[in-house]
């Protein structure tokens, strides 16, 4: 048998909520300038194509 101990699982909180946040605000920072590509994608189609 080995002698390591396993870490406690409930002894930490079940969420990690700092990477939660950072996961967060960077799904949101995506989104943002995800849909501001697109409307400008479509601005200049809607310039050059038509």
């Amino acid at each position: 048998m080995s002698s390591v101990e396993e870490p406690d699982p409930m002894a930490e909180s079940p969420m990690d909520y700092a990477e939660h946040d950072r996961t967060y605000h960077f799904f949101i920072g995506l989104t943002k300038y995800g849909t501001i590509a697109v409307v400008v994608i479509l601005i200049l189609m809607a310039l050059f194509l038509l």
